[in-house]
C-alpha cells in the first residue's frame, strides 16, 4: 500500500473498527484479522492505530469493552457497539459511500 493510501486508511479506522464489532464483539487481534480478511490484506491496521481507535471510540462511548478469554485461552479486552456506535456506523457509512460515490464519478473518463 502507498504512503497516501495509509493516509486515507488511518481517516477511516474508525469506521473500519465499528464495522468489525457490527457482526459481533470482539478482541484488538480479531478485528485487525477481520478486516485484513474482507479486504484480502488490502487494508491492514497496525496495533498502535488499532488501539487507539479502540480507546477513542471507547471514550466516546461508542464502544463498550469487557475483559474475557480468547478462543487461545488468552487474556483480552472485547469490545462491542454501544447504541451511540451503531448510530456512528451508521452515519459514516451514508457520508462515505457518498465520497467515494464522488471521486469514482472524477476518476471515470468524461
Amino acid at each position: 500500500m502507498t504512503r497516501d493510501s495509509r493516509d486515507l486508511l488511518y481517516g477511516s479506522v474508525d469506521m473500519l473498527v465499528l464495522r468489525a464489532l457490527a457482526w459481533e464483539p470482539m478482541h484488538g487481534y480479531a478485528i485487525a484479522s477481520w478486516i485484513d480478511q474482507r479486504t484480502d490484506g488490502v487494508l491492514t491496521i497496525e496495533d498502535a492505530a488499532l488501539y487507539k481507535a479502540l480507546h477513542r471510540l471507547e471514550r466516546q462511548g461508542r464502544v463498550d469493552g469487557e475483559w474475557g478469554v480468547t478462543e487461545g485461552n488468552r487474556r483480552a479486552k472485547f469490545y462491542r457497539l454501544t447504541a451511540a456506535g451503531r448510530r456512528t456506523l451508521r452515519e459514516e457509512t451514508v457520508a462515505w459511500r457518498a465520497y467515494a460515490d464522488a471521486v469514482q464519478r472524477i476518476l471515470e473518463p468524461a
